[in-house]
């Protein structure tokens, strides 16, 4: 581990190959223009996370990759390990929990609309409650953080659908849980078409 913060960030990435990233984005930009604008978006997530004073695991869909955007001074990387989405956060924060973290944190790694202060500011809501979460516009979340294991949260999710936080919102009903503002995930042209950033990558398609 990278330092000895109690506080672990945990970044789901998958390993940006062409054809195999931002799947529903490319059926309208097609897939080396998918695969450009995730790698920009593999770029932004590091500039937003390398800063920030705590442990970081980044960890990889297929395989990890030794020389790429996450430098290994910075980023711990691991494999995520499990059938669907739910099993390999589990797994994830489980190995958090056992190394002896207080609050742990997981985002992916393509979302443009998240800065360095929404993830510290989500930390800092850990200290009083026990989750924190991050909606996203689709229905799902882009953060999701706990300072002990709730296993259900991962369990029963129908993942990628527009249902995902309201389901996972209903396991925190009882819980002792808070929100952090509502941000823009990036899986459709629609979620990109008007934001400055991604123009480059767009230019064909507005001829």
């Amino acid at each position: 581990m990278k330092n000895h913060s109690k506080d672990l960030l945990i970044i789901f990435t998958r390993n940006p190959e062409l054809g195999k990233c931002k799947t529903r984005l490319a059926a309208t930009v097609g897939n080396q223009i998918a695969l450009d604008i995730y790698n920009f978006l593999l770029d932004h997530t590091v500039s937003i996370t390398q800063k920030l004073g705590l442990t970081k695991v980044v960890y990889y869909s297929e395989e990890i990759w030794e020389d790429d955007v996450w430098n290994t001074k910075e980023f711990t990387k691991k494999l995520q390990k499990g059938i669907d989405l739910g099993e390999r956060m589990t797994h994830a924060f489980e190995d958090g929990f056992k190394a002896g973290f207080d609050k742990i944190c997981i985002i992916g790694s393509d979302m443009y609309d998240l800065s360095q202060k929404d993830i510290e500011i989500a930390f800092s809501k850990l200290n009083d409650h026990d989750f924190v979460i991050g909606p996203a516009d689709d229905g799902g979340y882009y953060l999701l953080g706990m300072k002990r294991l709730l296993k259900e949260l991962f369990r029963d999710k129908a993942w990628g659908t527009g249902n995902v936080l309201k389901h996972t919102l209903e396991n925190l009903e009882d819980k002792d849980y808070t929100m952090l503002d509502t941000r823009n995930d990036v899986d459709l042209y629609e979620d990109i078409e008007d934001i400055e950033a991604f123009q480059p990558f767009l230019k064909h398609l507005k001829k």
